[in-house]
């Protein structure tokens, strides 16, 4: 029987990679510019997914808040830190790469879509030499404001850049199975990412522990109707 899945899609950030350890020095750079305490990176972890200004956001409002300008200013200063050091601690989680080469060598078409701006998205995907394993690369601001995750609109884009055909989506947040929810997409999430509450609460389609437990997931995938 051949792999069900023209096109296997992927978040970045607690999906394919760790990168919690970066992402926490960033927000704590920020931090530290506005005089407040360095939050330990369990505590910054649940607050990743939704872009780099909700990050920032959730790490001000543990420590006191800010004004929305405050906000503009420090998310500047998060970024700048954040492309200089992008990839000093991030590594892809154990299996991911041998996850991938199997998916590829089954005939699937991957594709990352993350609320990372694009830019940073490869650029840390360069670092780690992995841009080549990938036919498509789309950030948050890919298709302008307001159009990230878990609006559908950066993974229809992801099946247009594929060829179009049979996907599915690949993630940890409810920002990623919701997206592909109203996309028409059956998800898989994972449990070792930066979840804000228990993995099987995000309602995917199928549900992983490990990357070794992937391509069986996606298969099973493939098999249902409904």
């Amino acid at each position: 029987m051949s792999f069900p899945f023209h096109i296997v899609g992927f978040d970045l950030d607690g999906t394919l990679v760790d990168s919690s350890g970066d992402l926490t020095a960033a927000v704590n750079h920020a931090l530290a510019e506005a005089g407040r305490a360095p939050l330990t990176v369990d505590q910054v972890r649940p607050m990743i997914g939704g872009g780099s200004r909700h990050m920032l956001r959730q790490g001000m409002d543990a420590t006191g808040g800010c004004t929305e300008d405050e906000l503009d200013r420090l998310q500047a200063l998060l970024l700048a830190h954040y492309e200089a050091n992008i990839a000093n601690a991030t590594r892809p989680f154990p299996g991911c790469l041998e996850a991938l080469d199997a998916l590829a060598a089954r005939g699937a078409t991957l594709a990352v879509v993350t609320n990372k701006y694009e830019h940073l998205a490869r650029l840390v995907l360069q670092e780690l030499g992995m841009t080549r394993r990938f036919a498509t690369i789309i950030g948050g601001d890919t298709l302008g404001p307001g159009r990230g995750k878990p609006a559908p609109d950066l993974l229809n884009k992801m099946v247009a850049d594929c060829g179009n055909g049979r996907a599915a989506f690949v993630g940890d947040s409810i920002y990623d199975v919701r997206a592909a929810r109203a996309a028409g997409l059956p998800s898989v999430a994972v449990s070792f990412g930066f979840l804000t509450g228990p993995a099987d609460e995000l309602e995917a389609d199928a549900l992983i522990d490990g990357y070794p437990e992937l391509v069986a997931a996606l298969e099973g995938l493939g098999t249902r109707t409904d």
